[in-house]
């Protein structure tokens, strides 16, 4: 077998050879006439077997080429398959549900609380940023208490569809107002009035916050109040009852103690 690159050559050489073996047999060789006809015949059709040689053995070439790089490309497709396969699956995170009533009211705080940050770091003004910074801290305990104590969710809904709603409000006002970059009559004195607005908010926001734990309060009094009479009943508390009372010299004595 020839080498690679060695094939229209050889076909050329082997066409060349044969043609003048044949030619030979009808021309007569000694005249230089025939002579040049059967070589010049030879070397034509040489040259175009070689050419048809070569076109095949390109052909050839190239065909194999493609299995092979089709070859490759499958292998690299199984390959990737596997390693796909062979990679666990990313569980998609579940989102954790606290029930019909809870859920809008903490979807909707985590969106307050986006816009109040984005408003946080929009308006430079240091003074407004650390008010909204505290509406954003007393926010965000007013929506949890709705995890804590469902209870409490129609005073948090009170505060969510109106408050909440409207302090964004005026703090979008605002920025709006601040970014102009100019000093008006209306502009200085609706900025002031909403700068004077939030410290009322923030004063409402706190006794929303602890006007949510009022039913918490009396729970809580209710079970110390159970809890002291338990513990006097079983003569386990340490509490008395002193009467301060006057002795006939003028000494104070409290009765019920040990003298």
């Amino acid at each position: 077998m020839f080498r690679r690159g060695r094939g229209p050559r050889t076909g050329s050489i082997y066409s060349f050879l044969f043609t003048w073996l044949i030619l030979s047999f009808f021309f007569p060789m000694y005249r230089l006439g025939s002579l040049l006809l059967v070589f010049g015949s030879a070397l034509a059709i040489a040259f175009f077997a070689g050419r048809a040689f070569g076109k095949l053995s390109e052909k050839k070439n190239r065909s194999s080429s493609g299995k092979k790089s089709s070859a490759r490309k499958t292998v690299d497709t199984t390959v990737r398959k596997v390693g796909e396969a062979e990679k666990p699956k990313e569980k998609p995170v579940e989102k954790k549900s606290y029930g019909p009533e809870v859920d809008p009211i903490i979807e909707e705080g985590n969106k307050a609380l986006s816009e109040m940050g984005r408003l946080y770091m929009s308006i430079k003004d240091p003074e407004i940023r650390v008010k909204i910074n505290e509406i954003m801290r007393i926010t965000d305990k007013i929506v949890q208490d709705a995890i804590a104590d469902p209870s409490d969710i129609p005073k948090i809904k009170k505060f969510m569809n109106y408050y909440l709603p409207t302090t964004i409000k005026l703090l979008n006002a605002y920025d709006r107002m601040d970014s102009q970059g100019i000093e008006g009559e209306n502009i200085d004195k609706s900025m002031k009035n909403i700068s004077e607005m939030l410290d009322a908010a923030i004063s409402a926001y706190k006794k929303q916050l602890d006007s949510l734990f009022a039913n918490q309060a009396l729970d809580i009094e209710t079970d110390i109040e159970v809890m002291n009479a338990m513990l006097a009943r079983e003569g386990l508390s340490d509490k008395k009852d002193f009467i301060i009372r006057e002795e006939p010299r003028g000494t104070v004595a409290a009765s019920g103690g040990t003298k």
